[in-house]
């Protein structure tokens, strides 16, 4: 199993190219509302940035806390979102203990990090990655809803799991 994880957030220089990439590819919106990952400033310009994500909780508060099942708990960590089960109670984002649930303000329907990796090759220096989860092995590498992330075979990023350091020499990447 995989977990999207922001390990050299001091390269970040704050393009958002992570987040527009989730919003667009995993969730089909292109709204700053919609991306599971939010890149936001660590105090200004010259302290640098911090990515708000899903750190795959085992047991996920937020999955704890939903009452519809709408938020289970994935295997190895995270949590599986099925968006027809959610009433918009935000018991998700108030149990997140880092923040990382985002309610959409026009819909309330929250936003997380579901570790698909499909913004990893949009981050231009490299401070994004999907890295093995420890000590799981034997569970399957595979990518949870919505819509297993690549519902139409997006042709502008490469599957979930494939070489990052391949797509970062994409011409988009440079």
């Amino acid at each position: 199993m995989k977990i999207l994880k922001a390990s050299r957030m001091e390269r970040c220089i704050g393009c958002h190219g992570c987040s527009l990439a989730c919003a667009r590819l995993v969730h089909k919106r292109l709204s700053w509302a919609t991306a599971g990952i939010r890149i936001t400033s660590a105090g200004g310009l010259s302290t640098g940035f911090e990515a708000r994500l899903c750190l795959a909780c085992n047991p996920a508060p937020c999955a704890l806390a939903c009452p519809t099942g709408a938020y289970a708990q994935r295997k190895g960590g995270g949590v599986k979102v099925n968006r027809d089960l959610c009433i918009r109670c935000g018991n998700c984002a108030a149990a997140c203990p880092v923040d990382a649930i985002h309610l959409d303000g026009e819909t309330g329907l929250p936003y997380v990090c579901i570790h698909c990796g499909r913004c990893v090759p949009f981050c231009p220096h490299a401070c994004i990655e999907l890295a093995d989860l420890p000590d799981t092995p034997d569970t399957p590498d595979t990518p949870d809803t919505p819509e297993q992330a690549n519902p139409d075979k997006t042709p502008d990023a490469p599957a979930p799991g494939a070489d990052a350091d391949a797509a970062r020499e994409a011409p988009h990447a440079r």
